[in-house]
């Protein structure tokens, strides 16, 4: 049977390894690239897993003051799609990881989201 303070000392080194996995994912999912896109591909929004926004591009018919209203809705929905799909892939990873450590499906560790 094992003591108190070897259940602690056993908890918290699990607590540690579940911390070190977090920082390794959260690097991960800053190196895993997602494109959002609109307009049938006008505008185009890269963006990491985490939702950090790497680049815009913008087609050259849509840069004319008349287009203007077109081209801020097509960014925006651009963005919202981007984000959309480094939600969709974060949430992948995430449930991968936890799958990893042994934990049950839909198990809510604090810091996994």
């Amino acid at each position: 049977m094992k003591s108190m303070e070897e259940m602690l000392a056993a908890a918290q080194k699990a607590a540690e390894t579940i911390q070190g996995q977090m920082g390794e994912m959260q690097a991960r999912l800053d190196s895993l690239e997602v494109e959002g896109s609109s307009g049938g591909g006008l505008v185009k929004v890269r963006a990491t897993a985490r939702g950090r926004i790497l680049g815009v591009q913008i087609d050259e018919s849509l840069l004319k003051p008349e287009e203007k209203q077109i081209t801020e809705d097509l960014v925006t929905a651009a963005f919202n799609d981007a984000r959309d799909k480094a939600d969709r892939l974060s949430n992948e990873e995430m449930q991968k990881m936890q799958g990893g450590l042994g934990l049950p499906p839909g198990f809510n560790l604090p810091g996994l989201g």
